[in-house]
């Protein structure tokens, strides 16, 4: 059997029908070179967003599953037509939904996680010579309603169907060369970098780089999926995504700035055991993730408790902020959306003070207040106020030399 290569383009790569022309002649060429291909894409350009607009111009509170019936309809346009430009090139292909090619979640709807996929007819389709092309973002679950599985969701389709059918590599094309070291619409000096490892990309996408999913890192580094980041206007070898034995030991790699979250403070938290379980369990059984957390001990055995979310699930969480006051006892909640989270990423950060001081030097120097900082192994990141984030962003890389 032919080696599998599988292949993702994003909004931008199908942005017009010139576009959608272009990204057919790489794939057809791919072909060519003698593989069997399979390809996921989204929505063209930003017709996600504007099928998001029309639905809140019908209701403020639309339900979740209709949600994703609608959105899902923006990529099975992306297949068709990519299909239909494959074909015009003289090649066999076949577009398949997320449902029609296997993939199977939970009943999350927005949020969804696959469970598995059933490569059955994938392999089908590539044995009768076709070139597949696949509805990135969805799936099915298992009452056969369709599911999404998040913004940035076609990343994680593209990783998951390479991991499930043995693919030799999964190539994310977007908008950019590679992964940088700074996002280089916000930082000028910005160096592509031509490996990661994959825990350092992980952070990177979970504390905002836009390059790729989290979720599809996650998949990459369990599934061990070789996995590279290309530009879909060129023929740029990119950033290969590797084991971190791979890569050399070096400290800070990248920095990143995520400006899509709040800060959500529960003000006068009774002191006692079970507490925040109950708290963080309500939250968990509404959706809504919760990322950097602090607990401040205030008086006579009362708590403030303060997290960040996604902007997306703010709302959500709002909506029952009343009865989680109730649950818990506490005094009240306060939000903050002005805020953006700045973290520098590397190997060996945790174990390094000089990194750690030049870190907050920096911000110091800028005049730059912290409201809250997390540290792992290899990232350090705090919540400042947004308008001074991407100043910290630019000195930080100049900081760090990593022109």
């Amino acid at each position: 059997m032919k080696e599998i290569i599988v292949q993702k383009f994003g909004g931008t790569s199908v942005g017009d029908i010139d576009k959608i022309k272009n990204v057919a002649r790489r794939i057809v060429d791919t072909k060519n070179k003698g593989y069997d291909v399979i390809v996921t894409v989204s929505a063209m350009g930003k017709t996600t967003d504007v099928l998001v607009e029309k639905a809140f111009e019908i209701s403020q509170n639309p339900s979740s599953r209709e949600m994703d019936m609608l959105l899902a309809t923006g990529e099975q346009v992306s297949i068709a037509l990519l299909a239909m430009a494959i074909q015009s090139l003289g090649h066999p292909v076949i577009s398949l939904t997320g449902a029609q090619c296997g993939i199977k979640t939970d009943s999350s709807h927005k949020k969804a996680r696959i469970n598995n996929i059933d490569t059955k007819r994938l392999q089908k389709e590539l044995g009768d010579g076709k070139i597949v092309i696949v509805a990135g973002f969805q799936g099915i679950n298992e009452n056969q309603d369709i599911t999404t599985l998040g913004r940035g969701g076609s990343d994680t389709t593209a990783v998951a169907i390479a991991a499930a059918i043995g693919a030799a590599k999964c190539e994310i094309y977007t908008d950019v060369d590679g992964v940088y070291t700074a996002d280089p619409r916000k930082v000028k000096e910005a160096s592509l970098m031509k490996r990661i490892s994959y825990d350092e990309m992980l952070e990177l996408a979970n504390l905002g780089a836009g390059v790729l999913h989290p979720r599809s890192v996650e998949l990459a580094r369990k599934f061990n999926v070789p996995l590279v980041v290309r530009s879909s206007f060129n023929d740029n070898e990119g950033t290969e995504i590797v084991n971190i034995d791979q890569i050399e030991k070096v400290v800070v790699r990248g920095i990143s700035l995520d400006d899509d979250i709040a800060k959500v403070s529960v003000l006068g938290v009774p002191d006692r055991p079970g507490i925040a379980f109950k708290l963080f369990s309500i939250l968990s059984m509404n959706n809504i993730n919760v990322d950097m957390i602090i607990q401040n001990v205030n008086r006579e055995s009362i708590n403030d408790i303060s997290f960040t979310v996604k902007k997306d699930d703010l709302a959500d969480f709002l909506k029952i902020s009343d009865m989680l006051l109730e649950s818990i006892g506490a005094e009240k909640i306060t939000y903050d959306d002005s805020v953006a989270k700045l973290s520098i990423v590397g190997t060996g950060i945790a174990g390094n003070t000089e990194v750690t001081s030049k870190f907050f030097e920096t911000l110091y120097e800028l005049g730059v207040n912290i409201q809250m900082i997390s540290t792992s192994s290899i990232k350090i990141s705090c919540i400042i106020d947004r308008e001074g984030a991407e100043k910290g962003m630019d000195k930080l890389h100049e900081k760090f030399q990593l022109n």
